[in-house]
């Protein structure tokens, strides 16, 4: 498949401005800067808050506009999984997304050739806006795995702190992949993601996303899960279906049918999606700045969830109690064979004015 990419880069103007766009998309999972949140903002009680609630879990809201009850945490370490930037407090989500993780460590062993995963973040003890790095992550059905492999060893909490990011991204061409980081292990990885039913979607970048969509000849089912977004160059985000019975839980619309192998991410290719923001009209007033959000924004079953009480310790709400989740976890087999308000802004990278509203 081809985008015309000569097209694109004369439309620009100068190739040096692809390479500026590319370094820019290289630096993955580096979120913009972001201002601190003023005290009593929903980033500041939500961020502040260390432990989840007692009781059932319930995703409440949408993924870019809600709050979770009843939250588990991943354990830092398995046997086919390491959770990363501890520091954060983000490791926390619904058992079902902790589950799934869980599975999908082993399976990606078993099945992708994949050593194990690298967890970054997950959501808050009671999901809610963060400080920075995202805008959805809310409801606890949303998770990052990087694109690096699991290193062989036990990694420091010193470590799993200051491991950079790789990106899958040629530093001074636009939107393509370096051949020197991607390998088959990184497609089937996403393959194997893509086959769980209660996957909704999952968000890479447009680079990796035609990547896959030129070069994958395995079963192409739920190629069109892969939803190519913004950032998202050194690590792929998966997006969880409400779970059965979850009543607060608002869905996103399902996927376009098909591979999303067309215009729609032709799109991705041209100048549109990079373009900066159109400058004001002479006289025009200035836009006023965003609104932080406030927990009056938020569904308001969200002000309850911030005064509920705690469970116990972090101990006591790390998911499996000793026995890996995954051996209770049979919804969703893997296939063997696969050897919006979506989110408001992106987790990383340019935020044009006419970025679309849902992919």
């Amino acid at each position: 498949m081809a985008f015309g990419f000569a097209q694109a880069f004369r439309t620009f103007g100068k190739l040096a401005l692809a390479g500026a766009i590319g370094a820019g998309l290289a630096a993955g999972d580096v979120g913009a800067e972001q201002k601190t949140p003023s005290p009593g903002s929903a980033k500041a009680l939500f961020g502040g808050v260390s432990l989840p609630t007692q009781g059932p879990a319930q995703p409440i809201g949408f993924y870019a506009k809600g709050c979770m009850t009843g939250a588990v945490a991943l354990p830092t370490d398995g046997p086919t999984w390491q959770a990363m930037r501890l520091s954060r407090n983000r490791r926390w989500g619904n058992p079902a997304t902790i589950a799934l993780l869980e599975r999908f460590s082993q399976d990606a062993a078993k099945y992708a050739g994949w050593p194990g995963i690298l967890v970054g973040d997950i959501a808050q003890p009671r999901g809610g806006p963060m400080a920075s790095g995202h805008a959805s992550h809310q409801i606890g059905l949303d998770a990052d795995i990087w694109l690096t492999p699991m290193p062989a060893r036990r990694m420091t909490a010193e470590e799993r702190e200051d491991l950079p990011f790789t990106s899958m991204l040629q530093k001074n061409k636009f939107l393509t992949i370096d051949p020197r980081v991607w390998t088959e292990a990184h497609a089937r990885l996403l393959m194997l993601a893509a086959s769980y039913p209660q996957v909704e979607r999952i968000f890479v970048n447009p680079a990796i996303k035609k990547k896959m969509c030129d070069t994958w000849t395995g079963d192409r089912t739920n190629l069109g899960k892969l939803r190519p977004e913004y950032g998202h160059d050194s690590h792929f985000h998966i997006r969880l279906k409400c779970p059965p019975g979850a009543a607060g839980c608002t869905p996103q619309a399902p996927v376009a049918a098909g591979d999303g192998c067309d215009k729609s991410l032709a799109w991705w290719f041209t100048p549109a999606p990079w373009a900066p923001p159109k400058p004001p009209k002479p006289g025009a007033k200035p836009p006023k700045p965003p609104r932080e959000m406030m927990v009056s924004d938020l569904p308001k079953a969200c002000a309850a969830v911030l005064d509920a009480a705690s469970v116990a310790s972090m101990q006591a709400a790390t998911y499996g109690g000793g026995t890996s989740a995954a051996t209770a976890f049979t919804a969703a087999p893997a296939a063997a064979s696969a050897a919006d308000d979506d989110e408001a802004l992106p987790d990383v990278g340019p935020v044009p004015n006419d970025k679309p509203a849902i992919q």
